[in-house]
């Protein structure tokens, strides 16, 4: 049996040119929530996480050209915003979001 491989060993090495095409940037549209978590900061998370700044920038207006809410809460009253405000590396991603309408339910 093969032992688990821990750190540095079972990191993928990092994609950095890589062109994400228009069509897969709306994909993540598509992606369903778990339950309990509203479908519309669902499909924010996975782009957040699954996209570079630039795919990201380019992410945001299709999701409001599709009529999404990029304001939408969780059950305790927290927007996406909410959720990047600590994140030391989400800059860009917040100013995107901004430049779209989202905005903080709590202040820093």
């Amino acid at each position: 049996m093969e032992e688990k491989k821990r750190g540095a060993e079972r990191t993928q090495p990092a994609t950095r040119d890589e062109f994400w095409t228009d069509e897969r940037i709306r994909s993540f549209l598509d992606m369903l929530p778990p339950e309990g978590v509203p479908a519309d900061y669902h499909v924010l998370l996975k782009a957040y996480r699954g996209m570079l700044p630039d795919a990201f920038a380019r992410f945001v207006p299709f999701f409001v050209e599709a009529g999404r809410d990029i304001n939408v809460r969780l059950a305790d009253g927290s927007t996406f915003l909410d959720h990047l405000a600590p994140h030391r590396k989400a800059g860009p991603y917040r100013e995107v979001l901004e430049a779209s309408g989202a905005v903080r339910s709590r202040q820093p």
